[in-house]
């Protein structure tokens, strides 16, 4: 991989930063079209949010729409993919008894959510076990299915999981969702930008997705995809000056969920920017590399912790990240000792009663940072104060 994509980013030097999938790096191109769009708020903010906003924004959507395949006017942004979980899970048709089907791996923020929303309808969260190691598509699809029923309303699932960095089978999922006339909403928190996406082609009901993660957008730039069918259903989690609008547009779905008043759009409108920059880069070609950086290292990292890969070590399950299964008596601090002794920034995550250690490889990585993690991670196992061996 070319090592001059470091100087695309803000990032301090000093710092080997394997964790770009928890909050994104902004390239500076994009990062000085931030700026110019704050500037341009503060230079004349009543013309901005009173009276240009819904233009800027509509530019915006219409340049993630065809990035996406999908049509502009399904698509409000939205600050991160909880925020959108929320929306849906607000105002979707709960009844007591009814039960919604997820897995027992989505992201935690998530799934207290629709825990939180079930419980106030009284239905019931059904968090699917899922088995790993992962064995095949076919077997996940089934575990899964498993989980549904008569009563099950609607499926919630990654299509990138957070915690242990699998790529899920959405399309196949989408698919028998739809066969059993069940309406599905896919937490794409972890695709745009890092696996090619098609929502039209996926024809999920709801998909969110992040664009400050691998798109690289600034921070608080995430969207809500949401079929025609459902937009009606949907109350914004702010009621202003959307509902009921004395200035009406064509889209009472935008018009509830983007004209909230006093809001800072800049991150949004640098969409059209990071898609131009990752045209200019041949961004497919970066990904490219990044995940084959991600799996020759995989079983280095796995044999060190004498730890057991939790899916097969290919393209179709693993992208630009890879989650191993450690032993650590303190996942924090390790996280901190990481940090504050070699300079090196890696989640170390609980969930459920795992622990895992997750790289994430963006275009500024090199093989060099992966032989630091290492080098560091072998001096920790000896000192048996961390981390311990299987």
């Amino acid at each position: 991989m070319p090592n001059n994509f470091s100087s695309h980013f803000l990032l301090d030097p000093t710092v080997t930063f394997l964790n770009i999938g928890s909050f994104g790096a902004c390239p500076k191109p994009i990062f000085e079209e931030y700026q110019n769009w704050q500037m341009k708020l503060e230079q004349e903010p009543v013309q901005f949010i009173k009276f240009n906003a819904p233009a800027y924004l509509e530019i915006a959507r219409k340049a993630l729409g065809a990035y996406l395949h999908a049509d502009a006017d399904d698509i409000v942004y939205v600050p991160n993919p909880t925020t959108a979980a929320n929306i849906i899970a607000k105002s979707f048709p709960l009844q007591a008894g009814d039960e919604v089907l997820t897995t027992d791996l989505e992201y935690g923020a998530c799934a207290k959510t629709w825990s939180y929303y079930c419980k106030k309808a009284a239905a019931k969260l059904v968090q699917q076990p899922i088995t790993l190691p992962i064995v095949s598509k076919d077997q996940f699809i089934a575990d899964f299915f498993a989980g549904c029923t008569a009563k099950t309303k609607l499926i919630f699932i990654s299509h990138i999981t957070s915690t242990t960095a699998l790529i899920f089978p959405v399309q196949e999922i989408v698919a028998l969702a739809k066969q059993k006339g069940i309406p599905i909403f896919v937490d794409g928190a972890h695709a745009p930008g890092q696996v090619p996406l098609d929502l039209q082609d996926l024809d999920a009901d709801f998909y969110t997705g992040a664009c400050h993660k691998w798109m690289m957008t600034p921070k608080g730039s995430s969207f809500l995809h949401v079929k025609k069918k459902w937009q009606t259903i949907l109350d914004p989690l702010v009621v202003s000056w959307g509902y009921d609008s004395a200035i009406p547009s064509h889209s009472q779905f935008l018009d509830y969920h983007q004209m909230q008043g006093t809001r800072d759009f800049s991150a949004y409108l640098c969409i059209s920017k990071a898609i131009e920059y990752m045209q200019q880069n041949n961004w497919q070609a970066v990904t490219a590399s990044c995940r084959e950086l991600v799996l020759y290292n995989a079983n280095r990292f796995i044999t060190l912790f004498n730890s057991t890969p939790i899916s097969p070590i290919t393209n179709e399950w693993i992208a630009q990240m890879l989650s191993i299964p450690i032993h650590t008596n303190n996942a924090w601090e390790l996280e901190k000792h990481l940090f504050e002794k070699y300079r090196i920034t890696i989640p170390i995550m609980p969930h459920g009663n795992k622990i895992y250690m997750r790289y994430s490889i963006g275009a500024f990585n090199t093989q060099a940072d992966l032989d630091k993690l290492y080098i560091a991670l072998q001096e920790i196992l000896q000192e048996g104060k961390y981390l311990f061996s299987f």
